[in-house]
């Protein structure tokens, strides 16, 4: 047992040769180049090819919901559904303070108000406890999110919903793949929406879907999206025009974007059983040490798809000692740890002004896990062999060990 920190002169707890056995993101599959000629020779690239309508049907099906609308990023998926549901000018919705800012954005773009609530502590999803107290004659829908792959509490979510009237958005960017209660993340609320950027697990570098299973709303989405087109016309030949009103965008993305993930859609099952496989075992392996715990996992979580492996640090365990030399200390062993995002209220790219959103509670949750407690690893250390893993849980062991050596 090495028992001297890298930081004070020990050796690194995980060496090259165990950072070299995580793979490349995003992953290259040989195939898709052919594949690619093909339709660039095809000169067929855009307006609803065959690429991408198969590719949202099998990825809608894959999350067992009905209908997939592609688009071109997961910002104007969240913009599309919010619209598609009817939340305009004046209206409210519900969203976590911990969450990357597409998901506030998207409702200012819609001329509404965010509505920022905190998250519970264990899966730093939003709490439905405090979403009950925030809801108002004003709100009209909520968007959990599902961080990092664990999963808001859809269970209560939907009841509190369907009480009040709301619409319900899936912010699944985390989440590709999971299974809750034996349902596709996306497929439980009205609308799901996912984002393809290139960090996901599911990538195109860029592109976005919406899944529903309301027949009525993919077909507001597909003319959301494509300038007003129903889904049964070809370009040029509109059989009808949108309803008056349903002011449409060119949101479209390409064939190329399409092939990627229709491609990569056929991996997606087992790179996401093996991340969750890897949690569950890193999770075994830490629960000795009690100041450090991983991000709870969703309550009816049967699969559970990782966009990170976020862990909580007791700041009291470890002497008060601040994140950043947390992270520092990791780094020398060969741990690259990194903090989650700020408040969505406190991000450096927040310039909306206070008076076009609202706090609900003061956040104290968020603003704890943020500043100091919140530290993780890209979803790429999930697809590791076993020997990582080990050694992760190898390296939070040794750094606990000298807690009192920190500061």
């Amino acid at each position: 047992m090495n028992d001297k920190l890298a930081l004070h002169g020990g050796k690194r707890s995980i060496p090259q040769s165990i950072l070299d056995r995580i793979p490349l993101w995003p992953p290259v599959f040989p195939n898709v180049p052919r594949l690619f000629n093909q339709v660039y020779r095809s000169r067929q690239w855009s307006f609803g090819g065959k690429n991408e309508l198969a590719f949202a049907q099998a990825f809608a099906e894959y999350h067992t919901a009905e209908h997939g609308v592609f688009m071109v990023n997961g910002t104007v998926t969240l913009e599309c559904a919010l619209q598609a549901l009817g939340v305009g000018p004046g209206d409210e919705v519900i969203i976590p303070a911990l969450t990357w800012m597409a998901t506030a954005m998207a409702v200012v773009y819609r001329g509404a108000v965010p509505v920022f609530v905190d998250i519970e502590p264990d899966t730093m999803c939003i709490d439905p406890a405090k979403v009950k107290k925030a809801v108002t004659k004003k709100n009209k829908a909520i968007i959990p999110v599902h961080l990092y792959g664990s999963m808001a509490d859809m269970d209560a979510i939907m009841d509190l919903a369907n009480q009040k009237g709301l619409a319900v958005i899936e912010d699944c960017a985390h989440a590709h793949g999971g299974v809750w209660a034996g349902k596709g993340v996306g497929s439980i609320g009205h609308i799901g929406s996912f984002s393809f950027q290139q960090s996901k697990t599911l990538t195109s570098g860029e592109g976005g879907a919406c899944i529903t299973n309301d027949e009525g709303l993919a077909s507001k989405l597909h003319r959301l999206k494509h300038i007003g087109y129903d889904r049964q016309s070809a370009q040029g030949k509109a059989s009808s025009g949108p309803p008056e009103g349903l002011i449409c965008r060119n949101y479209r993305g390409t064939e190329f974007h399409a092939l990627i993930l229709l491609e990569s859609l056929k991996h997606l099952r087992k790179q996401t059983e093996k991340r969750d496989a890897n949690a569950k075992r890193l999770a075994r392996l830490i629960r000795d040490i009690p100041g450090i715990k991983l991000q709870a996992r969703g309550r009816r979580a049967d699969l559970q798809g990782y966009y990170g492996l976020f862990f909580r640090f007791d700041p009291a365990s470890f002497g008060g000692v601040e994140l950043g030399r947390l992270i520092e200390v990791f780094s020398a062993e060969g741990l690259s740890l990194g903090k989650t995002y700020d408040p969505v209220y406190r991000h450096t790219l927040w310039n909306v002004p206070a008076s076009m959103y609202r706090k609900a509670d003061p956040c104290r949750t968020c603003e704890f896990i943020c500043y100091q407690s919140a530290l993780g690893l890209s979803h790429t250390w999930l697809l590791a062999d076993e020997k990582t893993i080990d050694a992760v849980s190898e390296t939070l062991h040794k750094v606990w060990r000298h807690r009192s050596e920190l500061k």
